[in-house]
């Protein structure tokens, strides 16, 4: 098995995701922009926004991860690219997951590094923040990986991206809710919690990649 074919698929996914910089600028500005109007709707209470920025933020992520999810394998399918992965000497779970891995690195890790910043505008505490940082860029890898299933599943229906929600945003749960349980905690980074969520993006790991791969390969038939 070469992996030429995984690096070419990785490569491709990574420069189509930086075109015309819709690959960050989409979700992040989405991302700022749902974080930033919880103080005008809640109010500019700091204990207020400290209790609930936390879980503000993931939600915010969550939604963030969809934005750029609908093209993910449409353009391959359209342009035939999807029939040459298919058709490639390496398991199409392999092409699936280097394609999420490029669209992580270029959409979904900047949510996580700048999430320190929206935290201390929702007055989460200045300790809290790294551990954030971190169980975020996990939390966020589960969320792209759940939400390009979505995608795999949706690659035929034009305008899927309410397709892609209504199919990804419940695998979405758990994850939301070990997240939030780790910052909910009295220490800044819990164990327990802080293993839920791991578990969590590791069950994604294993598992969202193939669901991806049969469903592109349904795509194809």
């Amino acid at each position: 098995m070469s992996p030429a074919p995984i690096r070419a698929a990785f490569a491709q996914a990574f420069r189509e995701a930086w075109a015309g910089g819709a690959g960050v600028l989409l979700p992040a500005s989405f991302f700022a922009g749902a974080a930033m109007l919880v103080p005008f709707a809640v109010g500019s209470d700091s204990d207020q926004l400290a209790a609930i920025g936390g879980g503000v933020l993931w939600v915010a992520l969550a939604l963030a991860s969809l934005v750029t999810m609908e093209r993910l394998f449409q353009a391959d399918l359209e342009d035939g690219a999807l029939d040459l992965w298919v058709q490639a000497d390496v398991p199409m779970s392999a092409i699936a997951a280097a394609k999420v891995a490029a669209h992580w690195l270029v959409s979904g890790l900047p949510l996580a590094l700048l999430s320190p910043l929206l935290g201390l505008m929702l007055q989460m505490e200045p300790d809290r923040l790294p551990p954030a940082m971190l169980a975020y860029g996990i939390g966020g890898l589960a969320f792209f990986l759940w939400g390009a299933f979505g995608a795999a599943l949706s690659a035929t229906v034009r305008r899927g991206g309410l397709l892609i929600a209504l199919i990804a945003l419940p695998f979405y749960v758990p994850t939301a809710i070990f997240g939030a349980m780790s910052l909910q905690a009295e220490v800044p980074m819990p164990l327990i919690e802080t293993l839920f969520l791991s578990a969590a993006t590791l069950f994604s790991m294993a598992v969202a990649p193939f669901g991806i791969a049969a469903a592109l390969r349904l795509a194809t038939d």
